[in-house]
């Protein structure tokens, strides 16, 4: 039986909704706006001159070869940030939901990388695989392999890689965990008396259980590889060398605040815009459909 909430005054539902609106009025649709209005302006370095030219800094955007070429290294980087961070993620989940002895400070360990700051990790990484005093950067020369991601393109690559999946892995690894454990253990004891080996068990039926998180997960870390590594990016390699790792949060940044060019940073982040709000969409309106126990 459905139970529902009446209150007594018409306004007192609208004051507790008040906080709510006025929060993603100001920090989410006024921005937004602010851009979208700013993409189809071209304003001089300063701000003292403002032209309406509609279409123009989309038109620039999509020819300009430094753009597409940043789009393609963004989608390679939030490919593997989220591939790298999710399987790492359930395969620690995994491991966790097995212990029994001290699992309270294995939980607790794996859990402390998301509260360090991205810049912060940006920092730890930059330290550890710098070229002249890198712990790692030792290692790696006494096996013979020379690293220095300030010259080579893919070496940057995959050291934002790792730092922004790092950071992820605790966030991907909690709700993995609140997923195997609500799984009912039921299922895997009839399939383990069967005679389903645990790599079996776990691929029929523990795995697809956790596909509506996975997928949620999915979304959820292409997000945070579009936007909140900026930080890394800027702390570990600032877009280079050579754009390699230039990805398209971070041309925003360059082309606005470095370049001064405002109405192609703003045009650029409406594209950011459209492109997660086409995650979501797929996220709420095709993908869960797809989803079956």
């Amino acid at each position: 039986m459905e139970k529902r909430v009446v209150f007594q005054s018409r306004i007192l539902p609208y004051l507790l909704l008040a906080p709510q609106i006025v929060v993603t009025l100001v920090f989410f649709i006024w921005p937004a706006s602010q851009a979208v209005f700013q993409s189809v302006l071209q304003e001089d370095a300063f701000g003292l001159s403002t032209t309406f030219v509609g279409l123009e800094n989309f038109e620039v955007l999509f020819t300009d070869s430094h753009y597409l070429s940043s789009f393609y290294v963004t989608v390679f980087f939030s490919t593997s940030v989220a591939v790298v961070a999710i399987a790492c993620g359930l395969f620690l989940a995994v491991q966790a939901d097995r212990v029994i002895h001290g699992a309270t400070a294995y939980k607790t360990l794996l859990i402390w990388p998301y509260a360090v700051a991205p810049a912060v990790a940006g920092v730890l990484f930059l330290f550890l695989f710098n070229p002249n005093l890198g712990l790692f950067v030792f290692a790696l020369r006494s096996l013979g392999y020379n690293w220095n991601h300030a010259l080579n393109g893919e070496q940057a690559m995959s050291l934002v890689i790792v730092a922004a999946a790092w950071r992820q892995i605790s966030y991907n690894f909690l709700f993995f965990l609140a997923g195997l454990q609500s799984i009912p253990k039921s299922l895997i004891e009839a399939a383990a008396i069967d005679g389903a080996q645990p790599v079996r068990r776990f691929w029929t039926i523990i795995f697809p259980m956790l596909t509506p998180t996975t997928f949620f997960l999915l979304i959820m870390n292409m997000v945070y590889a579009f936007f909140d590594t900026f930080a890394i990016i800027h702390q570990v390699t600032m877009g280079g060398p050579g754009g390699a790792t230039n990805i398209m949060v971070y041309k925003v940044y360059r082309d606005g605040f470095v370049g001064l060019d405002l109405g192609g940073s703003a045009a650029q982040s409406v594209v950011l815009m459209i492109i997660v709000i086409g995650f979501t969409v797929i996220q709420f309106r095709y993908v869960e459909r797809k989803v079956h126990y």
